[in-house]
């Protein structure tokens, strides 16, 4: 472990110096965490009222709140090994990860984290301007609050768990482009990123219930928000450990699988 955390430190130096190198690419990347859920926002803010005020239960400063945390909470756990993981198999870089003493993967989880604290800062000042202009309606709950810390780290190791052992479908197909295109549809669906669950029809919350999608990003939101019970909040931990379990396990044996039928196709 000791081995392992000197790794990690390294790394982390290595990624920062790296990325200060290409600030335009991420600040690019961090205008479009922005935008989109201000598209969404401005759009249910119209149709609030439209409809005199109150949409299945969410006034306007109510979809403020929600797009706003959710900006936030899909900051802090959205991952991009799925759109890379081709360009590695196809270019071969693979290739000379895989002669590190070390899994890929731990790489990538220096990578993210070391992403989220540059673009962090800039962040929250984007949080605040959204407020000004669109009022957000918050009702605090402390123990809801406190147990958003743990609902959200989980949230980021299944969504990165999941997206990564999702992108080793690349050594079957060598591209999945089409993949992570409806990967991404669905997300937008079942993690309610454009709409609050709550609105959507039942056969489609029970599907974001079931599947992984809710736990990874909705699910801090609404507990954030102070939507949800304690006993409401307590499920949703476990399910969230329940999924990181299975696609851990995913994970481990797509990769053995992946790895003996393995070869770097090239440019």
């Amino acid at each position: 472990m000791i081995r392992l955390a000197d790794i990690y430190v390294q790394q982390f130096k290595i990624t920062l110096a790296s990325f200060v190198q290409y600030r335009a690419a991420i600040f690019i990347w961090m205008i479009w965490h922005v935008i989109e859920p201000l598209v969404y926002l401005s759009v249910w803010s119209v149709v609030t009222r439209s409809l005199g005020g109150n949409v299945g239960g969410f006034t306007g400063g109510d979809f403020a709140s929600y797009f706003i945390a959710m900006m936030l909470v899909n900051h802090l756990t959205y991952t991009w090994i799925m759109w890379e993981f081709e360009y590695r198999v196809r270019h071969g870089i693979l290739s000379f990860m895989l002669l590190r003493p070390i899994h890929p993967i731990h790489s990538d989880i220096v990578d993210n984290v070391t992403s989220k604290l540059l673009t962090l800062p800039m962040m929250i000042p984007s949080a605040m301007l959204l407020a000004l202009l669109f009022r957000p309606v918050f009702h605090p709950v402390p123990w809801a609050m406190a147990a958003f810390v743990p609902a959200v780290f989980l949230a980021f190791l299944l969504r990165f768990i999941v997206e990564w052992a999702l992108s080793l479908a690349v050594f079957w197909t060598t591209r999945i482009s089409a993949v992570n295109q409806g990967y991404y549809v669905i997300t937008l669906f079942l993690a309610g990123q454009m709409a609050p669950l709550a609105l959507l029809p039942g056969a489609v919350r029970i599907a974001a219930t079931v599947l992984p999608f809710r736990w990874m990003i909705s699910f801090p939101v609404e507990l954030l928000l102070g939507r949800l019970t304690p006993q409401e909040a307590l499920a949703g931990i476990g399910a969230q450990i329940v999924w990181l379990a299975i696609g851990f396990t995913i994970l481990r044996r797509a990769w053995r699988a992946g790895l003996r039928i393995y070869s770097a196709v090239g440019a």
